[in-house]
């Protein structure tokens, strides 16, 4: 794959029907409990027309063909392609939550394989059991050469902060993988249930939680090589750390992490969902131009028809522009290569058959 030819979008995903059905067989009662709490989360008018979105764009979440002519049509060189967030299933047993995971990146890994020169893939992890996180990373980034994994902003009882997944941590900086942080549904549940607050304000205050964990808890002082990559700009957190830093200063609670949360925001990536051209500016001034990275949300209706083009609009130097539309992601990319080890090749050669 050649990662400089042009624009890279690192927020792309796939919806794996298959993997669906067998989880609503295997633990029906689990799967009913969950839509009743997405319904409840979102309520009647924005489940509806998601339904509708999702029924309209099928082809575009499933086939590689209909997701390559997409590309082309946006001028996309490259998608980074991650896990319809759906497919998290937090609430899932240990048993089912691995087996899960390991089969999402084999589906994640056969899909990108149909176009290794234009697809990456990024896998699965049950951030709910830590105990299996190593375990599915390896199997994302090691049996199926896939460059990373997607993770929520929390699962259960654990929080991103949570002192379980220190090794966890560890191996993904060993492997140079990947860690997509996307959430999926917001704590808040029913205040949100109408106007679709479930996604708009839903989203980045889950993003700004989560990250405000890997910040306070200390977790990149620990662990500088991880390679964290925020979808939706990270959410509010990097405009308004301010208050962050200010609660770092006065706050005895606050000072786990060595320097003030705003340090921090540079050692991070975040992508351009963010919908506008002076709320990219603002992100680009608050993280650094380097720390900024091309992304759609592909292809749902939240993401951005023309990511490109809100790119070429922020009023950034030339070579600001080009990276993040392209040289940031190669470079993170690049680092990240998968492992070369046999299971990593035989898996690619199976899925490319």
């Amino acid at each position: 794959m050649n990662l400089v030819d042009g624009p890279i979008d690192v927020h792309a995903h796939l919806l794996m029907p298959s993997l669906a059905r067998e989880i609503e067989f295997r633990d029906p009662a689990g799967a009913a409990a969950a839509a009743d709490l997405e319904a409840r989360r979102n309520g009647p008018a924005s489940l509806a027309a998601s339904g509708r979105m999702i029924g309209d764009r099928i082809a575009l979440l499933t086939e590689p063909d209909a997701r390559l002519g997409a590309m082309d049509a946006q001028g996309v060189a490259v998608q980074v392609v991650s896990p319809s967030p759906s497919h998290y299933y937090p609430w899932a047993d240990e048993d089912l939550a691995v087996w899960a995971a390991r089969e999402a990146n084999r589906l994640i890994a056969a899909h990108v394989g149909q176009a290794p020169d234009r697809l990456a893939g990024l896998g699965l992890v049950p951030l709910q059991h830590p105990q299996h996180m190593v375990e599915c990373l390896e199997d994302a980034v090691l049996a199926h050469g896939l460059r990373g994994v997607e993770i929520s902003s929390f699962a259960g009882d654990v929080e991103l902060s949570d002192a379980r997944l220190e090794g966890v941590w560890t191996r993904c900086e060993e492997l140079q993988a990947l860690v997509f942080l996307h959430p999926f549904g917001c704590s808040l549940d029913d205040r949100l249930d109408r106007y679709y607050l479930s996604n708009t304000a839903g989203q980045p205050v889950e993003n700004a939680v989560a990250l405000s964990h890997l910040i306070f808890a200390g977790v990149l002082d620990r662990h500088p090589g991880l390679r964290i990559v925020a979808a939706h700009g990270g959410g509010y957190l990097p405009t308004v750390i301010g208050r962050s830093d200010r609660a770092w200063e006065v706050r005895p609670e606050a000072r786990e992490c060595a320097e003030r949360p705003s340090a921090y925001l540079g050692r991070l990536w975040y992508d351009t969902v963010v919908h506008d051209r002076r709320t990219l500016e603002n992100l680009v001034a608050a993280v650094g131009q380097d720390r900024v990275l091309l992304g759609s949300d592909f292809p749902f209706d939240m993401g951005s028809d023309d990511p490109v083009a809100l790119v070429r609009s922020a009023a950034l130097p030339g070579y600001a522009l080009e990276g993040i539309l392209s040289g940031n992601a190669a470079a993170l990319l690049a680092r990240g290569c998968p492992g070369a080890g046999s299971d990593s090749g035989s898996s690619r050669q199976e899925n490319r058959a």
